[in-house]
């Protein structure tokens, strides 16, 4: 009777503690997971990684201040902003691999052309990324502090509860990190995509500058000069040799006719005539015309967009047609434009040996670039073997009636 009377009472005394293991488990330390150890270990650093951000915030920013009254403190003030962005660069990438927590990368530092040395210092002065990555290091000491002491007690005294205290201290440190260190928001990105496309379009502008002037320089300008001296020496023998100054000018004549010719190429390759007076569709088909390809042209617009985004279309296809007369071997082409929620699209295709791609250096992306220059957007899509596929857009705007 005692011993059975026993019994039950042993097992429910092991059912008790066993339910009580259950509910507080005292692993060993390899049964933590991976990410548990992980979240430990950016714990345990945020003190010697809050010592460094706050000392070189605090160092920089006390010499800057001080030095200000001189040439050196706002160089210095910008300089430690640059440092300051290095170290928010550290900490996204120790959170990256620490914390799992994948944070893009702002912007860089807007570089404008032509500023001089006080507009690009004051430039960088108002840089936010960096006055915030400065602000984060701040921040850190104090909070480093308080979970390295956290995290190592757990280690010690509260193991068991170490990884739910190792969760909830971490979720603060992403907090942080998505706060201060992730770029501040579309705008700042956008911001600094609209600096680099208006270098973009200067470029391209001084480099059509180039090409029309050396267009004009060895083509129209050099046979112009030379018809000049042929009527002067036309002009000489007039009296003397009336049959050879006829023979003379009948040659400036024909020369005249060239250089016209020219001058005409090199006003379409600007702006074509036929495009300013009778819009895409018109202008699209004499490109096609001019291919080694037969092309199809398909143009359905509600009206004509701006100038400007009629040049842009116009002188796109023309390089791409280009690119498939020298490149692709193709037997057919066709051209489509249409407009769809508040853009004009257009899409390129052959039948050529494909392989086209925007890879650095080459005329598409040049074309891409140009595009993108003006929020376009550009696709290829040229398997090898081919078709070649290439889909653009850009931005509709309604054309400006001008006044008669």
């Amino acid at each position: 009777m005692t011993s059975r009377s026993s019994g039950p009472s042993a097992g429910s005394s092991g059912s008790a503690a066993g339910d009580a293991d259950e509910r507080l488990p005292r692993p060993p330390a390899f049964a933590f997971p991976a990410q548990t150890w992980k979240e430990i270990a950016h714990l345990l650093l945020n003190l010697p990684v809050g010592i460094v951000g706050f000392v070189y915030a605090v160092v920089w920013l006390a010499l800057g201040a001080g030095l200000a009254i001189t040439v050196v403190g706002l160089p210095l003030l910008a300089a430690g902003l640059v440092g300051g962005r290095m170290f928010g660069r550290f900490e996204r990438s120790r959170a990256r691999a620490l914390l799992s927590v994948r944070v893009d990368e702002p912007s860089r530092l807007p570089h404008v052309r032509d500023q001089g040395f006080f507009g690009r210092l004051w430039t960088s002065l108002r840089d936010p990324v960096g006055w915030r990555s400065t602000l984060y290091g701040f921040i850190r000491l104090p909070w480093g502090v308080l979970t390295f002491a956290i995290a190592l007690v757990s280690l010690f005294i509260a193991w068991p509860v170490l990884p739910w205290i190792a969760r909830a201290l971490t979720n603060v440190d992403r907090a942080l990190v998505r706060g201060l260190l992730s770029p501040s928001d579309e705008l700042e990105r956008r911001i600094a995509e609209l600096e680099s496309d208006r270098g973009t379009v200067v470029d391209t502008a001084a480099a059509d500058l180039r090409r029309i002037e050396r267009d004009l320089h060895d083509g129209a300008q050099a046979r112009l000069v030379a018809l000049a001296m042929d009527l002067g020496l036309a002009k000489e023998k007039l009296e003397e040799d009336p049959e050879a100054a006829a023979r003379m000018v009948d040659e400036a004549h024909g020369e005249v006719k060239l250089a016209l010719q020219e001058l005409r190429d090199l006003a379409r390759g600007i702006h074509p005539a036929i495009l300013t007076d009778r819009g895409l569709g018109p202008a699209l088909s004499a490109l096609a015309a001019r291919c080694t390809v037969p092309v199809t042209v398909t143009v359905d617009l509600p009206h004509r967009p701006a100038a400007a985004i009629e040049g842009i279309a116009y002188f796109t296809v023309s390089e791409l047609l280009q690119n498939i007369s020298k490149h692709s071997g193709a037997r057919t082409a066709t051209v489509e434009m249409w407009h769809a929620d508040g853009r004009l699209l257009f899409q390129v295709r052959d039948d050529g040996r494909g392989g086209a791609n925007t890879a650095g250096g080459s005329g598409l992306a040049g074309l891409a670039e140009r595009l993108g220059s003006v929020d376009g957007r550009f696709t290829v899509d040229s398997p090898p073997g081919g078709p070649t596929s290439v889909i653009a857009e850009v931005p509709w705007r309604d054309s400006v009636p001008t006044a008669r």
